[in-house]
């Protein structure tokens, strides 16, 4: 998973101009990493992936990599992804028993996306100096495409019918 985390990061981000933080597809694959492994497993994979980063490996969108890019504008969303897997699994296993997509999107939109958007809001916010209202109105260009990113998560986990949790799949 650490590999598809990597190749997904060789596609440059596409900057947005009214936020220092790029529309990338990393994201993605934190969610789909969180969908198909188990939390502990997700949550090892993306640790690798940040640590590689640190290392200076150019492993981050656009081949981007170093201790400066985990201490950036990004470092919030980027560190964000360490808690996606566990809060994706609490949500949807309250709906173990459900058959709503539909109730299941939403739990994965809310875990992987807006919790997500929240902590690299504060990060930016702390880091940048910038007002946390302007930061957090400036994530509402984000919600788009990270929710279609989303739905390509789940409908690649749900393609691979994989069961991440024991003998139960969530999805």
């Amino acid at each position: 998973m650490t590999a598809i985390l990597v190749v997904l990061g060789l596609i440059p981000g596409i900057p947005l101009g009214i936020i220092p933080v790029p529309i990338v597809l990393q994201n993605m694959g934190v969610m789909l990493a969180s969908l198909i492994l188990k939390p502990k497993h997700a949550t090892m994979s993306i640790f690798l992936l940040l640590l590689l980063a640190a290392l200076g490996l150019p492993v981050l969108s656009g081949g981007r990599g170093g201790l400066p890019i985990l201490l950036g504008p990004t470092a919030g969303y980027m560190f964000s992804w360490l808690l996606t897997p566990f809060l994706i699994y609490f949500g949807l296993s309250f709906l173990k028993n459900k058959k709503s997509i539909t109730l299941k999107l939403l739990v994965v939109w809310l875990a992987g996306v807006i919790c997500s958007d929240l902590i690299g809001t504060i990060w930016l916010t702390i880091q940048s100096q910038v007002p946390f209202m302007t930061a957090l109105f400036s994530n509402l260009a984000f919600l788009p495409g990270d929710t279609i990113k989303l739905i390509l998560a789940f409908t690649m986990a749900k393609a691979l019918k994989v069961q991440p949790f024991s003998e139960n799949t969530l999805l």
